[in-house]
């Protein structure tokens, strides 16, 4: 019996180890991905001519002299930007509006901050540990960017124009 327990504590070790490894590897690619969504996105606004500061030397101007829109489409997949004053969560791409639209919601209609899961089931996806991460891993970026806050740890509210996340 000895040898069995030995043998199942010595595979749990190995699937723990591999698990902080994948993990770990993860956390990198994640990071990586991070950076070329705001590669493409500084490319996209230099391209546009949003941020280039201008031929001209008038930054934020179109060539006739009159106000440059804003940032063009959001699109699914773009960056979530930082949180600032007068900022609407029109500017986020699509799946994230929809959280914040749960988070705001809830906020007026109790106040009480939801779990992953919870927001999982209310956006109308399966409650699996893939969707259910999915939808962690958007909650934490819009609390690191400063959209949401984090009251309580795995329990997220709508932010409250702080700027900081949680």
């Amino acid at each position: 019996m000895a040898s069995v327990l030995g043998r199942l504590e010595e595979r749990e070790r190995a699937a723990r180890k591999r698990v902080e490894e994948l993990q770990a590897e993860l956390e990198a690619a994640q990071s990586e991905w991070d950076e070329w969504l705001i590669a493409r996105r500084r490319v996209g606004q230099v391209w546009d001519g949003g941020e280039s500061g201008g031929r001209d030397g008038q930054a934020g101007k179109t060539p006739d002299g009159s106000e440059a829109a804003g940032p063009s489409a959001v699109r699914p997949g773009s960056v979530v930007p930082p949180w600032r004053e007068g900022l609407s969560a029109e500017v986020l791409a699509p799946e994230y509006q929809q959280v914040m639209g749960l988070l705001a919601e809830r906020r007026a209609a109790c106040g009480k901050p939801l779990n992953c899961r919870e927001i999982t089931a209310l956006l109308g996806l399966e409650v699996v540990p893939a969707k259910t991460e999915g939808v962690r891993c958007k909650l934490k970026r819009l609390v690191v960017r400063g959209w949401a806050h984090e009251p309580v740890p795995g329990r997220f509210a709508c932010g409250d124009g702080r700027g900081g996340g949680s």
